[in-house]
C-alpha cells in the first residue's frame, strides 16, 4: 500500500469517527422522542396548522374578506362554527388563514437568526481575539434593547408592516442568544481530540467548523430555536395587539385578538378562538422543545 494512500485512510479516520458518534446520538434521541407523547402530540399539531397555514382551503372554502355587515358579531351557529366578526365576515374562515400570517413569522425570524447564529457563533469561537469581542459588543448593544419596545422603535420606521417588516424587527432582537450557544458550543468543541486530529492531516479552518465543529454544535441551538418560534409567534401578536405590528388588510390571530378587545362583554368568541389557536400553536412548539431538550440530555433517557 502506498505512503498516499495511508495519508488518504488516515485523513477519513477522525471524520469517520465523528460520523458514527453523530449518527449514533440522532439515533438515540430519535428512539426517545418516538417514545415521547408530549413530542408526537406537539408535532401532530404543528403538522396540522402548518398544513393550515399552506393550504387553507383544506380546511375551509369560504374567502374571509366576503363580508356583511348585516352579520356582524353573529355568534357561533351551524351557518358559521366560529360566529361573525365586527365586519360581518365568516370568523372561522379568518382563523384559518391568520395562521399563515403568525407561523410566517415565527419561521422566518428563528430561520434567520439560526443562519446568523451559526456564522457569527463559529466566527467568535473559532478565532478568539478582536472578532469575538466585536461580536460580542454588538450582540451587547441589541440586548440592551427591550424586546418589546425594540420592536415597536423598529417598525415604526417602516411605512409598510407586513410579515417580511414585522419578522426583520423580530429578528433584530432574537440572534443573540443563539449565537451565544453557538459560540459557547465551538469553544468547547474546537479543542477536541477529533479537531486536533483534522487539522494535523491537514484539514482547512472551513472544513473542521463544517465537518467537526458545527454539526456537534447544533443540538442546544436546536432546542432553542423549536422553543422561540412559539416565543416569536407571540411577540408578533402582542405587536399587531398594540397596533404596531402587522396591519389591515392583512389578516393574523393578533389583528383579530385587537380587533376584539373593545367587544369581549358582548362578543366573547371574537376573543375566545384566535386566543384558542394562538396558545394551542405556541404551546406545541414549546412542547416539542421540551421533549427534544430532554431527548438530547443524557441525564433524562
Amino acid at each position: 500500500m502506498s505512503d498516499a494512500s495511508i495519508g488518504s485512510e488516515a485523513s477519513m479516520a477522525p471524520a469517520a469517527a465523528v460520523n458514527v458518534a453523530q449518527a449514533g446520538l440522532w439515533g438515540d434521541v430519535g428512539r426517545q422522542l418516538r417514545r415521547s407523547p408530549q413530542f408526537l402530540i406537539g408535532t401532530a399539531v404543528i403538522a396540522v396548522l402548518a398544513l393550515m397555514a399552506l393550504v387553507p382551503q383544506l380546511f375551509t372554502r369560504i374567502d374571509p374578506r366576503q363580508c356583511d355587515l348585516a352579520r356582524s358579531r353573529r355568534p357561533p351557529s351551524a351557518e358559521a362554527w366560529f360566529g361573525y366578526d365586527v365586519q360581518g365576515c365568516d370568523y372561522y374562515a379568518n382563523v384559518i388563514y391568520g395562521a399563515r400570517s403568525s407561523i410566517s413569522v415565527g419561521l422566518i425570524v428563528v430561520g434567520g437568526a439560526l443562519v446568523i447564529a451559526l456564522v457569527l457563533g463559529a466566527i467568535a469561537g473559532f478565532w478568539p481575539g478582536w472578532r469575538d469581542n466585536v461580536i460580542a459588543r454588538v450582540a451587547d448593544v441589541f440586548y440592551g434593547m427591550p424586546f418589546i419596545l425594540g420592536a415597536i422603535i423598529i417598525l415604526y420606521q417602516f411605512d409598510e408592516r407586513g410579515v417580511l417588516q414585522v419578522a426583520l424587527a423580530l429578528l433584530l432582537l432574537t440572534w443573540m442568544t443563539p449565537m451565544r450557544l453557538v459560540r459557547a458550543s465551538v469553544v468547547a468543541i474546537r479543542d477536541s481530540d477529533y479537531v486536533q486530529a483534522a487539522r494535523a492531516l491537514g484539514a482547512t479552518d472551513l472544513r473542521i467548523i463544517t465537518r467537526h465543529i458545527l454539526p456537534n454544535a447544533l443540538a442546544p441551538v436546536l432546542v432553542y430555536a423549536t422553543i422561540t418560534i412559539g416565543v416569536v409567534i407571540s411577540a408578533e401578536a402582542t405587536l399587531s395587539f398594540l397596533g404596531v405590528g402587522l396591519r389591515l388588510p392583512a389578516i393574523s390571530w393578533g389583528l383579530m385578538i385587537g380587533e376584539a378587545q373593545n367587544y369581549v362583554r358582548t362578543s366573547l368568541h371574537l376573543l375566545l378562538f384566535p386566543g384558542a389557536f394562538l396558545v394551542v400553536t405556541v404551546l406545541s412548539f414549546i412542547s416539542v422543545g421540551d421533549a427534544l431538550r430532554d431527548a438530547l440530555d443524557p441525564k433524562m433517557r
